[in-house]
C-alpha cells in the first residue's frame, strides 16, 4: 500500500509538471477510489438520481484535468480536492434541479413516502450546513469535509489540512 501511494504521488507531482503521460498511468491507480468517493456520496442521494457514480466521476475528472498549474501536494490532497469537488458537482446539480422543479417544492411518490426521512440525504442541506460550521471554525469544517466526505485518514487529513491554506475554494 505504501508503494502505491508514493507512485501515485509522485505521479501527480509529475503531472503537475506538465507529464501528461503520468496523467494516462494515475488513472487506473486512482480510479478504484474515486469510485469509492462517488458511491459513498451517491448512497446518500435519493433513488432515480439522474447522475450515475460513473457520471459523477467523469465530471470530477474532466474538472481536474482542466485546471492548470495545479501543484499536487500528494494522494491525500488529490482525493481531498476530488471529494470536495464531487459535493459541489452534487449540491450544483441539486441546485439546479430544483430551480427547475418549482424553487425547491419535490414530488414525492407513495414510494418515497415509505421510506423513513432520515435515511435520505439532502445534499443542499448538509451543504449549507458544512459551510456554516465552516463559518464558525474552518479548520474544523474542512476536518469533517477531508474525513467524512473524502474519506481520509486522520493522519492523511492532517497532513492535507496542514499543508493546504483554509479557505472556500478548491486547495491547490
Amino acid at each position: 500500500m505504501a508503494a502505491i501511494t508514493e507512485e501515485v504521488t509522485q505521479l501527480l507531482r509529475s503531472w503537475s509538471d506538465g507529464d501528461h503521460e503520468a496523467l494516462e498511468k494515475l488513472v487506473p491507480l486512482v480510479y478504484a477510489e474515486l469510485r469509492r468517493l462517488a458511491r459513498g456520496y451517491m448512497r446518500g442521494e435519493r433513488e432515480g438520481h439522474t447522475l450515475q457514480t460513473t457520471a459523477l466521476i467523469n465530471e470530477a475528472f474532466l474538472r481536474l484535468t482542466d485546471w492548470k498549474n495545479v501543484s499536487w501536494q500528494n494522494r491525500a490532497h488529490f482525493f481531498g480536492v476530488s471529494a470536495q469537488l464531487m459535493r459541489r458537482i452534487l449540491v450544483d446539480f441539486a441546485r439546479a434541479r430544483n430551480a427547475k422543479r418549482g424553487g425547491g417544492l419535490s414530488r414525492v411518490s407513495l414510494n418515497e413516502n415509505l421510506i423513513p426521512a432520515e435515511s435520505r440525504t439532502d445534499v443542499v442541506a448538509v451543504d449549507d450546513a458544512l459551510k456554516s460550521l465552516e463559518t464558525l471554525d474552518p479548520r474544523k469544517g474542512r476536518i469533517v469535509e477531508l474525513r467524512f466526505f473524502a474519506g481520509l485518514s486522520t493522519e492523511e487529513t492532517a497532513e492535507v489540512a496542514e499543508k493546504i491554506p483554509l479557505t472556500s475554494e478548491p486547495r491547490f
